[in-house]
């Protein structure tokens, strides 16, 4: 039997042999590194995760009613639950996606949904990210390839299997697909930070990895040009580029990596997109301070799983609370993602918070504040003993006919004792996450 140490390394040198690499973009240089992954797991019993499985149901569930109204007769604005200002302000929406209906009226079909447990036990929904989450093929490869290096470990464990990932994906877009065409998986090229898992799931969900100039439209249609320049029509797109890159002639101009004209074949109708455009109004950390209210407007329910505490300086009253509290919050940028933007009042030169105070003041909206969540440590592996890090997790949900959530997740830790931030980008590592089946 392997012991831990063992499986660290054994499970490490088999991810870098296949490649298993997170690319980062730092002071204008690209650099690929590996995501280490920690053998001891994070174990979810069977009743925490039926509460986590149904209130991310009911949540990701809401945010689909969200996006479909917010892009069409935006009821949540007229009934004064979201001011109208909020939505039009933020720099994920997209007035280009006005009055498009996506295939099956489904807006986020992959939502990746992140959430750190309390220390009295309560999990609490820290950001919703409907754009393109990525992250789940690590699980899925490092679950692989420890069933390689340690079979017994499964054997002996009533874990659920973590291996159905691909085909949730797949059935999400079998469902969505236009006219039963194609499916690509759209990625921008091997230096995406998350190439590695665009390759990865087109190979296991078995749909065709494609390139910009692999795809063409015409006569709104979409195309993958193949070999000997045959041509096939696409059905659906699961794109892994931003949306501004989507499509050059809607979006930037400037743009290599979109397909011209791809937004017009989707405004037809013509080909489906997973995630569609525009959803990052829907992740707008501003806009998530509104999540449980959107569970009662859209839903007639009261929201499963809370927010963290969060205040807008949008409001006065916040705002007022914000400035006098600087010190013992943690203030984000909403536009930034990926751990970026994020400043703890506490680790601030006096210098430092009087220029934040004073940026709150002039851009309200560009701002959330949220309590500190002393949110639980999890154990990892260094050297040959182990030290407790702040983790959070990941869970993945897959919106076709039905909401399901994939029954594992990515569990991310932070390798500095000092840091709350777990972020991939901001050097942490990973490990596997056992959601127990009784």
């Amino acid at each position: 039997m392997y012991t831990l140490v063992k499986q660290k390394e054994a499970v490490n040198k088999w991810m870098e042999r296949f490649g298993v690499r997170f690319g980062i973009y730092k002071n204008g240089n690209f650099n690929e590194q590996i995501f280490p992954f920690d053998p001891i797991p994070r174990i979810i019993t069977h009743k925490d995760w039926l509460e986590i499985e149904a209130g991310l149901v009911q949540r990701v569930k809401a945010l689909n009613l969200f996006l479909k109204d917010i892009y069409s007769t935006k009821e949540i604005v007229k009934h004064g639950v979201i001011p109208e200002e909020f939505i039009y302000s933020s720099s994920g929406y997209l007035a280009q996606c006005e009055g498009i209906t996506p295939s099956r009226d489904i807006y986020s079909h992959i939502s990746g949904i992140d959430l750190v447990q309390a220390k009295n036990g309560k999990w609490i929904v820290l950001e919703d990210n409907l754009r393109i989450p990525s992250g789940a093929s690590y699980p899925m490869i490092a679950r692989t390839i420890t069933r390689k290096v340690s079979p017994e470990t499964f054997k002996e464990n009533a874990v659920f299997d973590n291996r159905s990932y691909a085909s949730l994906i797949r059935k999400a877009m079998d469902y969505v697909n236009v006219d039963n065409g194609l499916a690509v998986i759209l990625t921008p090229g091997r230096y995406n930070s998350a190439y590695f898992e665009h390759s990865y799931l087109a190979e296991k969900a078995g749909v065709i990895l494609a390139y910009a100039d692999d795809l063409i439209v015409e006569n709104d249609t979409v195309y993958y040009i193949g070999l000997f320049d045959k041509r096939e029509r696409v059905g659906v797109i699961y794109r892994r580029i931003s949306d501004e890159f989507l499509d050059p002639m809607t979006f930037d101009s400037s743009s290599m990596l979109g397909v011209p004209n791809l937004m017009q074949a989707y405004r037809k109708g013509n080909v489906a997109i997973v995630n569609a455009p525009g959803n990052g109004i829907a992740d707008d950390k501003g806009i998530y301070y509104y999540v449980p209210k959107m569970v009662e407007f859209y839903l007639g329910e009261k929201a499963i799983l809370e927010n963290a505490p969060t205040y807008l300086p949008y409001y006065e009253y916040d705002k007022k609370y914000v400035l006098e509290n600087i010190k013992t919050l943690v203030i984000k940028d909403v536009a930034e993602a990926g751990g970026y933007g994020v400043m703890f009042g506490r680790d601030l030169s006096e210098e430092k918070l009087e220029n934040l105070k004073q940026l709150i003041e002039a851009e309200p909206r560009r701002w959330i504040a949220q309590e500190i969540i002393d949110f639980i440590d999890l154990e990892i592996m260094e050297g040959e003993g182990t030290v407790m890090r702040k983790s959070d997790l990941r869970v993945y949900v897959i919106s076709e006919e039905e909401t399901r959530v994939w029954r594992s997740g990515l569990t991310r830790y932070t390798r500095d004792p000092t840091s709350f931030i777990v972020n991939s980008s901001q050097g942490g590592g990973f490990k596997d996450t056992w959601v127990l089946s009784k």
